[in-house]
């Protein structure tokens, strides 16, 4: 990548410099005239003493920036001392031979002079104290850029102000949180990628190993029961179904981390989704002794959606909910029409979700549970699809739940498009 070198046109600079110093001769002269009533000749004697003065000033500092001598001073500090040294002598320089015109007495000329220094000395010791103010805040900054280079990212500077350095400090908070929080995103990232690794070895091999045992005690002869051979394969036809479900889950959730999911949107029942879900669990429900119930509230339909996404929504709610709703629990599925979405929940009296795990419940692989076995749930991706699938829609989803009072997740869809 080429790195861009950011500068100040010369031109545009002295252009401003020339039209100032132009300005400034002509006010002077304005004013010389309207308190001073001069005589035209005295008027053209002072615009040729004043033009002159002003050509030398002039010439000196533009001498001192072609030469450069700001660039090459060691610090800040003495670059401004410079300028108001270089001032304060072209200052006793013009008034000095203005006095010496107009003087007639030695001894005001010398009065005159001795003021002239004096000034000049405040005026330099004045810009002293007030430069070091500056390169005071400018030596935080500096500090402060050190310590972010040092990997100290939490630096920040006390903004005082409301000048160029008080811009450039909060520029520079402003960019050291930025690098914090995306070195904590880092290393959220490589925590997660190593997470990752773990529980996608473990969700694979765990199935792997069970179809390797029985494959092998089937080829080696092993079993001979029919009956056991058979239960052998349904068990080994199950976990070939499961792998094949979190390969496709790990499929889904790269395209939705891509942008690369695709819609296949129309106008589609969310009724008919939601009777085909009831019918899909109700035997699981039946098996647990869990009440699975549906409403939809009428004038939902039609919706702008894909219906086998949100079908997996749906699914992936509920199946949650069931499993994690004790005998004489219940389920609820409710569809609420809004002003241009409807809203879909799905209640249960389940054993709810602690509070710190609600920050984390869409994250992809979280689950609650310190066991990673199988039996206690999927791999922890289907809550991250279901929330890539809704935000893919323009929808939201979001889950409230607390310890013992049940759960409640909750999305939006829009209703066209």
């Amino acid at each position: 990548m080429t790195n861009k070198t950011v500068s100040v046109s010369p031109p545009p600079l002295l252009l401003r410099f020339a039209v100032g110093i132009v300005l400034i001769v002509v006010l002077s002269l304005w004013a010389f005239y309207l308190i001073m009533q001069p005589s035209v000749d005295d008027l053209l004697l002072m615009a040729i003493f004043l033009s002159i003065t002003a050509v030398i000033s002039a010439l000196a500092s533009f001498a001192a920036y072609r030469m450069g001598w700001m660039y090459r001073s060691p610090t800040i500090r003495w670059t401004l001392i410079g300028s108001y040294i270089l001032a304060s002598v072209l200052t006793f320089v013009n008034v000095w031979m203005t006095a010496n015109l107009m003087f007639a007495s030695q001894h005001d000329l010398l009065l005159a002079t001795i003021l002239l220094v004096f000034a000049g000395g405040i005026a330099i010791a004045m810009g002293f104290f007030i430069t070091s103010a500056l390169t005071d805040r400018i030596k935080q900054l500096e500090q402060a850029a050190i310590s972010i280079s040092g990997g100290d990212l939490s630096t920040r500077i006390q903004v005082k102000g409301q000048d160029e350095i008080a811009n450039l400090a909060h520029s520079f908070n402003q960019m050291a949180s930025q690098l914090q929080t995306a070195d904590r995103e880092k290393l959220e990232a490589e925590l997660m990628r190593k997470d990752l690794i773990a529980w996608v070895s473990h969700d694979l091999q765990t199935p792997l190993t069970s179809i390797r045992a029985r494959i092998e005690a089937l080829a080696d002869g092993m079993v001979e029961d029919p009956q056991t051979a058979q239960r052998y394969l349904r068990t080994a036809q199950k976990d070939i179904a499961a792998l094949s479900m979190l390969i496709d889950n790990l499929f889904q959730i790269a395209q939705l981390d891509a942008g690369g999911l695709q819609l296949d949107r129309a106008e589609n029942s969310i009724s008919d989704l939601v009777s085909d879900t009831i019918e899909s669990f109700s035997e699981l429900a039946t098996r647990k002794g869990t009440y699975l119930n549906g409403s939809v509230e009428p004038g939902v339909d039609p919706v702008w959606m894909d219906a086998t996404l949100i079908g997996r929504v749906l699914n992936n709610l509920v199946g949650n909910a069931l499993r994690h709703t004790p005998k004489g629990g219940q389920v609820d599925i409710r569809v609420e029409k809004l002003l241009h979405a409807v809203n879909v929940q799905v209640r249960d009296t389940g054993e709810g979700i602690k509070s710190e795990d609600l920050p984390h419940i869409f994250d992809s692989f979280f689950r609650g549970e310190k066991s990673r076995s199988r039996a206690t749930g999927g791999a922890g991706l289907g809550l991250a699809i279901s929330k890539g699938i809704i935000e893919a829609h323009g929808g939201e989803i979001s889950v409230s739940s607390a310890p013992g009072q049940g759960t409640c997740f909750e999305f939006t869809v829009p209703k066209s498009s």
